[in-house]
This record gives C-alpha cells, sequence and structure tokens, in this order.
C-alpha cells in the first residue's frame, strides 16, 4: 500500500530541491542586504511601516499602561500623603523644640538676673520656684516648693530681680504661702526716691496696682517717679524696688492726693524668686532689761529655821526644871 503523500514538505528537505531552494534564498537575502547597506531603501521601508503600525502598538499597550499610570499614581499619592504627614510631625516637634528652648532661655535669663541680684547685694538669700499664683479680686496669693524643712519662717520678704513680691504669711513642712504686694490686704512702708517722702503702698482689686491713699497735697510726685521700700516697721528692709508711680489724682476726700504705681517685681511672669533671711531691723520699744541681782552661786542659803515657818497650832517646848545640890551642914 502505497503512503499518502504530505500535502506540504519542509523548506529544507534533505533533497536536491530543497538544496537548490535554499542556495536560492540565501542570494535573495545577499541581494537584499547588499541594496540596503548601499541605498538604504528598506530602511524607509520600515520607517514608512513603523508609521503605519506604531497605533496599533500604543493601542494594544494602553490597558498595561493605564494600569501601570495609575498604580504609580496610588502609590506616589500614599506616598506623598505619608512624606507630608510626617514632614507636618517634624514641623510641629521642631517649633515644640524651639518654643522650649526659647522658654527655657528666657528661664535662664530670668535666673541670671536673679543670681545678679544676689551677688550685687550681697545677700542672705534662699531660692525657690512659684508652683501655684493666685490673683483673684479679693485675694493675690503665690505658692512656692519651700517650706518649713527648708528653713522658711513667716514674715520672709520674698523678691525677683525687679523689686519686692511680698511676704511669707504661712509656712507648710515643704510649700509656702507668700501674700502679694498688691493683695488688698497688704501693705508696705515706701519712700519716694526722688524726694524722699514716706508714704504706705496698699494693695488693691485690681490685681497689677498699688494704691497711695496719704499723699498730702502739697507733694512732690510726679508720674514715673521711683517707690523705694523704706525699712519703717522692721518688715521689709530698705532701699529694695517696690513700684513706679503712674498717676496721681485728688482723693474723694479732697484732703489728700491718691497715687497709682505699678508693682516693680514681675508678679505674673517670674518662675522663680528669692527669700530674704537678712530681715529689717525690729521697730518698737526695747525689750525690758532683765533683773539684776548676785549670782545664784554667791547668795547665801536659807537657814533651817527660817525656811520653816512655825504652825499655827504649835505649843511652846517644855524646858527641863533647873537641879541644884544640896548645901552640906
Amino acid at each position: 500500500m502505497a503512503l499518502a503523500r504530505e500535502e506540504s514538505s519542509p523548506l529544507f528537505a534533505g533533497t536536491v530541491a530543497g538544496t537548490l531552494r535554499l542556495i536560492l534564498y540565501l542570494a535573495l537575502a545577499m541581494v537584499l542586504m547588499v541594496l540596503d547597506h548601499r541605498n538604504g531603501w528598506i530602511w524607509r521601508l520600515r520607517y514608512a511601516t513603523s508609521v503605519l503600525v506604531e497605533p496599533v502598538y500604543r493601542l494594544a499597550s494602553l490597558p498595561a499602561s493605564g494600569m501601570h499610570t495609575l498604580s504609580v499614581a496610588f502609590s506616589d499619592r500614599k506616598l506623598l500623603t505619608e512624606q507630608n504627614q510626617r514632614l507636618r510631625e517634624d514641623l510641629l516637634l521642631a517649633n515644640a523644640k524651639l518654643n522650649r528652648m526659647a522658654a527655657v532661655a528666657e528661664q535662664n535669663e530670668r535666673l541670671k538676673q536673679l543670681l545678679d541680684t544676689q551677688h550685687s547685694l550681697d545677700l542672705n538669700v534662699q531660692l525657690a520656684r512659684v508652683i501655684d499664683v493666685d490673683l483673684g479680686s479679693y485675694r493675690h496669693r503665690m505658692l512656692v516648693n519651700v517650706g518649713s524643712h527648708d528653713g522658711v519662717k513667716p514674715g520672709q520678704v520674698v523678691i525677683d530681680a525687679h523689686g519686692v513680691m511680698g511676704q511669707v504669711v504661712e509656712v507648710m513642712p515643704r510649700t509656702s504661702l507668700v501674700m502679694l504686694v498688691t493683695d488688698p490686704d497688704h501693705a508696705i512702708p515706701v519712700v519716694v526716691e526722688r524726694t524722699g517722702l514716706r508714704t504706705v503702698a496698699y494693695g488693691t482689686r485690681d490685681g497689677d496696682l498699688l494704691s497711695l491713699p496719704n499723699i498730702s497735697m502739697a507733694a512732690d510726685v510726679h508720674p514715673g517717679d521711683k517707690l523705694l521700700s523704706s525699712g519703717l516697721g522692721g518688715r521689709f528692709p530698705p532701699g529694695f524696688p517696690v513700684g513706679e508711680i503712674r498717676s496721681v489724682e485728688p482723693a474723694a476726700s479732697g484732703m489728700f492726693l491718691e497715687g497709682r504705681a505699678r508693682p516693680s517685681a514681675d508678679l505674673d511672669r517670674s518662675d522663680n524668686v528669692l527669700l530674704l533671711h537678712d530681715l529689717a531691723e525690729p521697730a518698737g520699744p526695747p525689750a525690758p532689761a532683765a533683773p539684776v541681782g548676785p549670782p545664784a552661786d554667791l547668795a547665801p542659803a536659807p537657814s533651817a529655821s527660817a525656811a520653816a515657818p512655825p504652825r499655827a497650832n504649835a505649843t511652846p517646848a517644855q524646858t527641863p526644871p533647873a537641879t541644884t545640890n544640896p548645901v552640906q551642914p
């Protein structure tokens, strides 16, 4: 039985016809290469063909490029959002650090001023930190972090780098309550630095002003005059700044002038204060003298009879009768 002939034979079959076809194709390829190398018309053909085929390529790659573009867009958006969040957090942190550094620098400057005040005046002081301030309508108090365990006593004067702040009115084991000079119940003897006029500065309910209600009508007091502690009363040492006159007007009674002064101390801004241990000399009559007499070791010892007084119901002692010798005849 004869085998069915294949409808198609391989290109390079192992026959003479296949070999001739191979030689023909190789010759054609060489001719095309030579023509292309010399004239370049095949390159122009490829260029023209690419112009027609390029839209097909773009259309075929459109879904893939679209997906890539969307993924890049979403990833870039997410990345940019995260970077923006990190940058905002870094900016907030940097601003917080900057503000903290500014606050620390300001606090160091105030501490330096306090130390300069201590060294320049050669004061025996104690540094304290303010932990609470009460500037209400009826009381102006301040709480500091030192107490009786730190040697604080009632009546100690409290100052800052600019002037007198008040005095200690209550001492606890670890904290102390300070009455500020602006407290309505507080008064401090002052002297006008320019003229030497003495008066008393009282606290007011305004919170940030001192009142001087007893200034004589003929007194030479003007806005801008400095007030210093006079030392009268034995509480505040003399020479410390207390305030500055802001206004002087006739009082409601018409008999005195009433002045208003702003305290020199930073009552609402000071974080650290100084407590004076050197109080002013006490004012008042001298203490009574101690009784004068001989020393106790030189005084005569009292006798027994003098020491024991006779009892009321005691009977006189009976004396024995005297005996006499008989006379011999």
